[in-house]
C-alpha cells in the first residue's frame, strides 16, 4: 500500500466551468442529477453553477433552479461563481454557503470575459468579497490568466501579487491561481506558488489547471511539490473559458484522482463512479469525452 501522504481536496467544476463551454445546453433538472451523483462518487466539493447574465453564458441558465433541486449533502461544499453584485445578491438570496469570484491578471482578458478593465474588475470583487463576508458567506477569491494570456502572452508574478494583496484586505477563505489558457508550465507553477505562499500561506492556495497545451498533469505535480493540497478539476476533461479560443480542458477529475493517489495521497473519490458520470455526460453531449492518456507523465521538477 505505501505511505499515506494525507488529503488531496478536489473540488468538481464539470457542472459549471465544464458545461458553460458546450454547445448543448442541459436541463437544470438534468445538471442537478449530475451534481448529487459526483456527490455520492465522494467529491466533497462541488461548483453547481453560476450566476450570471444568461444571455452570455446561456449554458448556466436557472442555476437558482439546479440549486433548489440538488439533494444538499451537510458533509459537501457547494459552490458558485459570481461575476457581479448582481450575481452576489442572487447567490446570497438563494442561501449558496460558498461563492468564488475572480479577476483576470490580463487586462484583455479582462475585457473579453467581465467587460470591464483590472483596475475596477479588481475594486468591484474586493468590495463583494467584503459583502459575502459580512453576508456569512464562505469566499473563493481567484486570479485568472494566472500563468499566461492567449492575447498578452506571460503575466508578471508581481501583477498576480497585486490582485491577491487586494483580496487579503478582507481574507478570503481560499486563493485560487487559475490557468485559463493552459499556458503555464511548471517552474512558473512553482515560482508563483512561492510568493504567493508569502501573503496566504500555503494551506489556503489552491490551483485551477488546464490541460489545453498537455501540461496539466505536470503543473498539478509541480503545485504538489509545492505543497498545495486544493485543486479544481473536472470530469471527462470537460471545459475551457468561451472567451478563449480553443482553451478547452480542463484537467480530468478521474485522471487526477488516479494520479495524486499512485503519488501516495487520499482522495475519498470513487473513479469508477466519476467515470459513469462521465459516460452520462457523454449520452447527455453526444460527443466522446477522453481523458488524455497519450503524454508521459513527467517527473517532479526540483524545487528552486
Amino acid at each position: 500500500m505505501g505511505h499515506r501522504k494525507g488529503k488531496v481536496f478536489l473540488q468538481e467544476v464539470g457542472p459549471r466551468d465544464g458545461l458553460q463551454n458546450e454547445s448543448r445546453s442541459l436541463s437544470p433538472e438534468i445538471r442537478a442529477e449530475l451534481i448529487d451523483a459526483l456527490a455520492d462518487a465522494g467529491l466533497s466539493r462541488i461548483q453547481i453553477g453560476s450566476f450570471v447574465n444568461p444571455r452570455r453564458v446561456p449554458q448556466m441558465l436557472g442555476t437558482q433552479l439546479v440549486w433548489r433541486l440538488v439533494n444538499k449533502r451537510p458533509e459537501t461544499r457547494y459552490t458558485a461563481l459570481v461575476l457581479n453584485e448582481k450575481g452576489l445578491d442572487q447567490a446570497t438570496s438563494e442561501n449558496i454557503p460558498h461563492v468564488e469570484m475572480y479577476v483576470s491578471a490580463s487586462h484583455t482578458h479582462s475585457v473579453k470575459n467581465s467587460g470591464t478593465r483590472v483596475e475596477k474588475a479588481l475594486a468591484d470583487v474586493t468590495r463583494m468579497i467584503g459583502a459575502a463576508i459580512t453576508n456569512g458567506l464562505g469566499v473563493t477569491a481567484g486570479v485568472m490568466c494566472a500563468f499566461g494570456c492567449f492575447y498578452e502572452g506571460p503575466v508578471s508574478i508581481e501583477s498576480v501579487l497585486r490582485i491577491i494583496e487586494r483580496f487579503e484586505e478582507n481574507h478570503p477563505d481560499e486563493i485560487v491561481l487559475a490557468d485559463t489558457t493552459g499556458m503555464g508550465q511548471p517552474q512558473r507553477i512553482m515560482k508563483m506558488i512561492e510568493s504567493v505562499e508569502r501573503i496566504t500561506g500555503i494551506d489556503r492556495i489552491g490551483i485551477h489547471l488546464h490541460d489545453t497545451h498537455g501540461m496539466g498533469f505536470a503543473n498539478l505535480k509541480a503545485a504538489l511539490e509545492m505543497g498545495v493540497r486544493r485543486f479544481d478539476t473536472s470530469v471527462g476533461g470537460l471545459g475551457g473559458c468561451p472567451f478563449i479560443p480553443d482553451a478547452e480542458g480542463n484537467i480530468s477529475t478521474e485522471r487526477t484522482v488516479q494520479t495524486v493517489e499512485s503519488l501516495g495521497f487520499i482522495t475519498g473519490i470513487d473513479v469508477k463512479q466519476i467515470i459513469r458520470v462521465r459516460e452520462r455526460l457523454e449520452q447527455l453531449l453526444v460527443k466522446s469525452l477522453p481523458t488524455r492518456k497519450t503524454e508521459p507523465d513527467p517527473e517532479l521538477p526540483a524545487k528552486e
